[in-house]
């Protein structure tokens, strides 16, 4: 980082100390309640005079923001504060993850600790769109069987639409959150998978319970789901050790 003449506090493009500056001054601004749900930021000219930062360090917060779902940048329209579900950064449980080496075991306990009450939610709440997502994810689990990454994706994407359809935007946000993490190492091992269509068909079977309204079905069916799925996973073998760095980077796709 160098000062300007003018005062102003230049920076490098990848200066991530500059670009903390905007984020935390966005997240400060959205904390106070001074920008809310839907509304538009005021233009980069303005922010780049209240934080005393470069217009290219401003746009790098912006878009730093953007990808962890708290802006929504409409070009030709402005920056907006994201109007949907809330989403929890997952780069702290990421990183815990690198340092401490979650077990198998513990990721499924927090899953059945976080998703069986879900899925009981999701039967009570779930709207007709609700149910549409979370079929069209049943729909393409069915048609990737021989594809083990394209199924995990899509089994990853079924849990988030189950929470979402909870109406429980807390909720829906911490499975997001596990659900990154559990991606990342999942997809190392996903190949191993031996006949993915019983997983599929589990699937349909939550889905059928939360369409049905069943709140007890969904939920038992969501624990035995996540148990037999524990226990194909420890028969596939040990899991791959991740890099520590691609671990806390994460998979953009997800």
């Amino acid at each position: 980082m160098i000062t300007s003449p003018h005062g102003r506090q230049e920076v490098r493009p990848g200066d991530r100390v500059a670009t903390d500056l905007v984020t935390r001054f966005v997240r400060g601004k959205i904390i106070r309640g001074e920008i809310h749900r839907g509304e538009r930021l005021p233009p980069e000219r303005d922010l780049v005079t209240e934080i005393g930062v470069s217009r290219t360090t401003v746009r790098a917060g912006l878009q730093q923001l953007a990808a962890k779902g708290v802006l929504v940048i409409r070009h030709g329209a402005g920056t907006f504060v994201a109007d949907g579900p809330p989403v929890l950064d997952s780069e702290p449980l990421r990183f815990l993850a690198a340092l401490h080496g979650f077990s198998r075991a513990e990721m499924f306990e927090a899953r059945r600790t976080l998703e069986v009450g879900v899925a009981g939610m999701a039967a009570e709440r779930a709207t007709g769109d609700d149910l549409a997502a979370i079929a069209d994810e049943v729909t393409n689990m069915f048609a990737s069987l021989h594809d083990p990454q394209t199924f995990l994706i899509h089994d990853i994407r079924f849990h988030r639409k189950v929470a979402a359809a909870s109406a429980n935007p807390i909720l829906g946000s911490l499975v997001e959150m596990v659900s990154a993490v559990f991606y990342e190492r999942r997809r190392r091992t996903a190949n191993r998978a031996r006949d993915l269509r019983p997983a599929g068909e589990i699937h349909r079977q939550i889905y059928q319970a939360i369409r049905d309204h069943d709140r007890a079905r969904a939920k038992t069916l969501m624990y035995e789901h996540l148990v037999v799925a524990e226990q194909e996973q420890e028969s596939e073998g040990p899991e791959l050790r991740a890099d520590a760095e691609e671990q806390a980077r994460g998979d953009k796709g997800i």
